[in-house]
């Protein structure tokens, strides 16, 4: 091994290991910022979610998100509406009763 290749593994050796420090104390500070500010985030989502939406709100809204899940995601497979038509509609209906369930009890 020539002495350049030696002088360049261990820079990249220090390069590495600088960075790798660096991505740990960013990790490190944002699980505290999030451990200290959890206590106020989750009673300001109490307060502002405490009435809840309901089961016909609940279904509008899914009803929407499901289409439009739908729609994106036959555009995203190639072939159109046409193609997909006998999978989608059962999925339709999947998304729908869980966006539905999922909304009404969330929120």
């Amino acid at each position: 091994m020539r002495r350049s290749d030696r002088r360049d593994s261990r820079l990249a050796l220090r390069i590495l290991l600088g960075t790798s420090t660096l991505v740990a104390l960013l990790v490190a500070l944002l699980v505290l910022a999030a451990a200290v500010s959890l206590p106020g985030l989750s009673d300001w989502v109490a307060l502002t979610f405490d009435d809840g939406m309901g089961l016909k709100n609940a279904a509008l809204v899914a009803a929407i998100v499901s289409v439009l899940v739908s729609i994106v995601f036959a555009l995203a497979a190639g072939e159109g509406l046409i193609g997909e038509l006998q999978f989608m509609i059962p999925g339709f209906f999947l998304f729908f009763v869980f966006f539905w369930l999922m909304l009404a009890w969330i929120f």
